[in-house]
């Protein structure tokens, strides 16, 4: 446990010295000096596609763990900067030619939201299914679609310290309110969770709570522990900054207070878990990183690790054992291999789905039982969370064996269910039952639950 914050200082300035956090968004492309090395073809393709999914990265990221020598190849360049084949032909041509006849940004605007209604913006039913009502009335930054946990968006946590060029939230960014998630105060999220004992859990999402100061996070975290939530046994916040901003939880000016607040929710008898998104094991190098573990880890607050499978990023088995073994050493807990979910640049990061089942198979052979914790691969699809198990002969059809890990309705979880083998499928859409089946044993209802929500 923390002791006292002049002893906290003491450590952290004796061997990290404060850094200014520094960002660059679309408008600054041209000022990141690194991006020199590119010629001016590459960095007109980067402005194109900055236009309609949303840029941002700091001057940490910049520095620390992008290897420039090694650019566009880089792991951590992929995920941070736009890459021309995130967006598909027609929409990268016409934005293009757009943006070399000098136009307004109104019409940059308009192209820009016509693009990105072809992009899933809201995938697996976020804006109808997963939104909750209060008296006929929509709860606004709040999503409910499993039983046990309630999700967040406070409205200060809404951008990130860099934005990941995969995210699944990207319309959270891009500066259109009919697409964005977030409510300003905890007042109704607290109501509405007296009123569901069923809710254990709590998770604030963004975006990125981190991004707050920690008087704003407070503010958020205090309601949650008030008198008549003592169901609320798990608070967790997801976060990208143990690797994008490392600095929040050492040397910034309220790091220290920030771990206080951790250890106030600790001591209030609720787990608190940072579920942080690490998509490269090199993310973990930097000493500061595995400082900030040291310090989070301290409060009795758990870190879980959680991170899509993408291709250009980390699609082999030996990156994600090296990533699960690093988590392990400094005492984060692997938690989830996602398959990159169908919206934005999933046209450039996805993998068929056996591919992620071999890799993932690949990867937890190479680890020892600690690191064994990750489920996947994971669609987080409209249903719920369907879990790739395999490949099997059954009856002699080859078939792809798949389960709920969490479902819409609790009694699908763990249901083993088949689907026809195809090597191309990337998401579940695209799987057909096997045995001669019409449909799956889920779609009757899961069809239910859609037309009830339109109508």
């Amino acid at each position: 446990m923390i002791t006292t914050p002049n002893t906290l200082k003491t450590s952290a300035a004796r061997q990290f010295v404060p850094r200014k956090f520094r960002v660059f968004t679309d408008r600054q492309l041209d000022q990141i000096p690194a991006l020199a090395r590119l010629d001016a073809d590459a960095r007109f393709d980067m402005q194109v596609v900055a236009n309609v999914l949303p840029f941002r990265v700091n001057q940490y990221v910049i520095d620390e763990l992008i290897d420039w020598d090694d650019v566009p190849r880089d792991p951590i360049f992929q995920l941070t900067f736009p890459q021309r084949g995130m967006l598909d032909e027609d929409a990268f041509a016409r934005m293009a030619e757009l943006l070399r006849a000098s136009p307004s940004a109104q019409q940059i605007r308009a192209l820009a939201n016509e693009l990105r209604a072809d992009l899933n913006p809201h995938p697996a039913g976020q804006q109808t299914l997963n939104v909750p009502r209060v008296d006929g009335e929509e709860l606004s930054g709040v999503q409910h679609k499993y039983d046990e946990t309630v999700l967040f968006f406070p409205s200060q946590g809404q951008v990130c310290h860099s934005y990941c060029t995969f995210c699944f939230r990207w319309a959270q960014f891009v500066g259109d309110k009919t697409l964005r998630f977030a409510a300003a105060e905890a007042g109704e999220l607290t109501r509405y969770l007296a009123e569901h004992p069923e809710v254990t859990d709590v998770l604030l999402t963004g975006g990125d709570p981190m991004v707050m100061k920690t008087s704003n996070l407070k503010t958020y975290l205090e309601a949650l522990l008030a008198p008549g939530l003592e169901h609320i046994r798990t608070i967790r916040i997801g976060t990208k900054a143990l690797t994008y901003w490392p600095y929040r939880f050492v040397t910034d000016d309220d790091a220290d207070e920030l771990l206080r607040l951790f250890e106030r929710v600790v001591d209030s008898g609720r787990q608190l878990a940072l579920m942080t998104h690490i998509n490269h094991w090199r993310e973990l190098t930097p000493p500061i990183v595995q400082r900030a573990v040291a310090r989070i880890r301290a409060t009795g607050a758990i870190l879980r690790a959680q991170a899509p499978l993408l291709a250009h990023i980390n699609d082999d088995a030996e990156t994600w054992a090296r990533l699960w073994s690093d988590e392990v050493k400094l005492g984060i807990y692997p938690y989830y291999m996602f398959v990159e979910r169908d919206t934005g640049a999933k046209r450039y990061f996805e993998v068929p789905l056996v591919r992620a089942w071999e890799i993932y198979r690949g990867a937890l052979s190479g680890v020892s039982g600690l690191a064994r914790t990750a489920r996947g691969p994971s669609m987080s699809a409209g249903p719920g969370k369907v879990e790739v198990q395999g490949v099997a002969t059954v009856h002699g059809e080859e078939v792809f064996v798949l389960r709920f890990i969490q479902g819409r309705n609790p009694a699908w979880v763990q249901r083993p269910f088949f689907a026809r083998f195809d090597p191309q499928a990337t998401w579940l859409d695209e799987l057909e039952p096997a045995f001669g089946e019409r449909e799956f044993f889920f779609e009757p209802e899961y069809r239910a639950m859609l037309e009830q929500a339109a109508g």
